[in-house]
């Protein structure tokens, strides 16, 4: 990133942005590797959802199209683990407008359990007919009815197979 910073005027800022994000019914701040460059992250409001900026290659500092690519943008979430923030395991932290939206819509579930640096519907990612809200509610449910020892065995094997997308460098490719 640094060599982008020194020549691209738009990638340079801050490494770390925090962006607000909802575990267990509270918003706490997700930490990421910026991705973005800062005109656009500037450009955006309290509301936008900086993935939905993040689609667009061109909002992306030459660094970010790398980092977006093997997921390594999310890395600095590891320290929101070790906070009590998140879990390692369990659907993704919205955004609060978004978690609102979904709480519109029925699906409360973001309300009620721990968010998760990865989880079910990350590696499933792309798998036809099923809807991420379908794997996340699979989850949550699996989290009440299981036995620990079940349960620790299945996250252990979501985050393999993390490790698994994370080399093969399934993220965004621009």
């Amino acid at each position: 990133m640094a060599v982008d910073e020194a020549l691209v005027p738009d990638d340079r800022g801050p490494f770390l942005y925090r962006e607000r994000r909802i575990s267990r019914g509270r918003e706490f701040e997700l930490l990421k590797l910026r991705t973005l460059r800062r005109d656009v992250l500037e450009r955006l409001g309290p509301d936008d959802y900086v993935r939905l900026a993040e689609a667009d290659p061109e909002n992306l500092t030459r660094a970010g199209r790398l980092l977006k690519r093997w997921y390594l943008d999310e890395l600095p979430q590891l320290v929101n683990v070790l906070r009590g923030d998140m879990s390692l395991v369990g659907p993704r932290p919205w955004p609060p407008v978004m978690v609102r939206h979904q709480v519109a819509e029925g699906l409360d579930y973001r309300n009620h359990v721990q968010a998760g640096w990865t989880g079910p519907a990350q590696v499933a990612k792309g798998t036809e007919g099923v809807s991420n809200a379908e794997l996340d509610l699979g989850y949550v449910n699996a989290c009440r009815t299981w036995s620990a020892r079940r349960l620790v065995r299945y996250d252990f094997g979501v985050l393999t197979k993390t490790v698994s997308v994370l080399l093969r460098g399934q993220g965004l490719r621009f």
